[in-house]
């Protein structure tokens, strides 16, 4: 009897699913209550009950962290907004695959010299601008070049070993560095590096928005929205919607309320506080993607009272992370340790002490300072993540037992990353996930870097960070990464309370692989490209 009714019920299961009529967490719920394993329940989900993908729709998405002071200049990339835009009409030499491996994108091979120094990358001869022009190597070495050099891009601390950039012919492109770097075709994955069209100057032309990504821009409005549509030259796969709606929605209850009622089909970020009560509905999946992406608190290093290593220190012990995990992340994080690499990344260091919640310990460290009862003011935003406002009251009240005054300063969210973030001296900033380690000290923490957020300077720091890109000794890597992240946690002016889980939802219509990437929310900030209806 038993053995009759549980393929029968399988098989239904299996239809729904198929169908869309059926989440993810329902199927394995009914599945296990059937008596299977949840491995097995797993295995039939993603080899049975998913569809093929097929085209059609309007895939609208509710995007949070939009500015209206946002721009198409890719050397200015920093809201979600620009960086899921980007990742729809623009294309880079490489890309983070579902799984998290590396892929290909416009790049269709990639290789080096021994040393590393010198890398050529072929390009495919398939890919057009929406405008209708093919894509060739000199459009890969302007929008290279549009970071290097007397240029205030953001991505500029990425690229300054490259000493030269040039195409060997239409679809060849050869870098050549000052020095080893074995994680270029990685690199080549920053969402700064967004290939346009290049001028006759050698320039690029990124104020048309004109880009050979699987989606061309019809219109829009930055802070507001914007309307897409497949694009039929898109050199890739995927691109399974006709056209994609995204909708800028930084209040969470508004974007929450949007995809509830059914007026967006995916939401960039999930109200954590209603996680519980969204994660019931039958008509919702909400997927929950364990990263890289991290909470950081930086400190300007060079400013008072940030200026004194037992100052950072104190503020570091001053804060219980488990209950800020608990409380204000519901669970959906991992604990930071005040070094910037993730427990899910490769080159995570085990061996170094945890920043314990210790007021006693940090009313001394104050003391020896000269800085006890010190008051200092903490800026945020909502749109920082969901539930950033609360984490720094609720930090607040912890650092009271180490006699520290922590005035919370609630900023506009509109315009936070521009005129907030790296202009005030002690702020809550959201980072999404980097692929190595490389990329994310370079760009946050290297002393001349435009993004280093806390003003750290540390010789050593720095000198490894040359030796580290370099080597391609793994064991001898990981030795000097474990080594700058102990610099971090002992020396920096960076608390990080915790890495977060890109938590984000879509109704059940909406069906996608069962890898998820894990470098932005919304796989990788692809969902238009790699997601359909059922």
């Amino acid at each position: 009897m038993t053995n009759f009714k549980k393929p029968n019920l399988m098989d239904g299961l299996a239809a729904e699913a198929r169908e869309g009529r059926i989440s993810r967490r329902s199927f394995m719920q009914r599945s296990m209550a059937a008596g299977l394993t949840a491995s097995t329940a797993t295995g039939l989900w993603t080899g049975a009950a998913r569809a093929e993908p097929k085209r059609g729709g309007t895939f609208r998405w509710g995007i949070h962290d939009g500015n209206t002071s946002d721009t198409h200049d890719p050397g200015t990339y920093v809201t979600r907004q620009m960086i899921f835009l980007a990742h729809q009409y623009r294309s880079y030499l490489t890309m983070i695959n579902p799984d998290n491996s590396l892929g290909p994108d416009l790049a269709t091979e990639w290789s080096a010299t021994p040393d590393a120094a010198e890398w050529t990358f072929k390009i495919t001869d398939k890919a057009s601008f929406h405008s209708g022009r093919k894509v060739t190597a000199n459009d890969v070495v302007a929008s290279l070049n549009h970071h290097r050099g007397e240029t205030s891009s953001a991505a500029k601390a990425l690229l300054t070993s490259v000493t030269d950039i040039t195409a060997k012919d239409d679809t060849t492109i050869v870098i050549t560095l000052d020095g080893g770097n074995a994680d270029l075709p990685w690199l080549m994955t920053d969402y700064h590096l967004a290939i346009c069209p290049a001028n006759d100057d050698g320039t690029i032309d990124w104020e048309s928005a004109d880009g050979c990504g699987p989606y061309k821009i019809d219109e829009g409005e930055f802070g507001v929205s914007w309307s897409l549509s497949r694009h039929d030259g898109w050199h890739g796969e995927g691109a399974w919607f006709d056209k994609v709606q995204m909708l800028i929605l930084n209040d969470p209850n508004a974007r929450q309320t949007a995809l509830v009622t059914g007026d967006v089909d995916c939401v960039s970020l999930v109200e954590l506080k209603t996680l519980a009560l969204l994660q019931r509905r039958p008509d919702i999946e909400v997927d929950n993607v364990p990263s890289g992406a991290a909470i950081t608190m930086p400190m300007f290093c060079d400013t008072a009272p940030f200026d004194n290593v037992d100052v950072r220190t104190a503020l570091k012990l001053s804060m219980n992370r488990q209950e800020i995990i608990d409380k204000i992340a519901f669970g959906a994080a991992t604990m930071g340790n005040d070094f910037h690499i993730a427990p899910v990344q490769p080159f995570y260091p085990t061996d170094i002490p945890q920043h314990e919640y210790d007021p006693d310990k940090a009313k001394s460290l104050l003391k020896k300072a000269g800085a006890e009862g010190m008051s200092i003011s903490l800026h945020t935003a909502d749109s920082v993540f969901s539930g950033a406002v609360d984490m720094c009251v609720l930090y607040s009240e912890q650092a009271k037992a180490s006699g520290i005054n922590i005035d919370v300063v609630r900023e506009p969210n509109d315009g936070y990353y521009s005129d907030v973030w790296l202009k005030k001296p002690f702020t809550a900033v959201s980072w999404g996930a980097r692929p190595t380690p490389d990329v994310m000290f370079t760009l946050a923490y290297k002393s001349d870097a435009a993004w280093n957020e806390s003003h750290w300077q540390n010789e050593r720091f720095n000198e490894l960070l040359l030796q580290a890109k370099a080597e391609l000794d793994q064991n001898l890597r990981a030795e000097m990464y474990r080594e700058m992240s102990l610099l971090m946690h002992d020396d920096g002016g960076t608390i990080i309370p915790f890495f977060n889980n890109f938590v984000f939802a879509h109704s059940t219509k909406v069906q996608h692989n069962p890898d998820l990437a894990a470098s932005w929310a919304c796989d990788g900030a692809r969902a238009p490209s790699r997601w359909w209806f059922a």
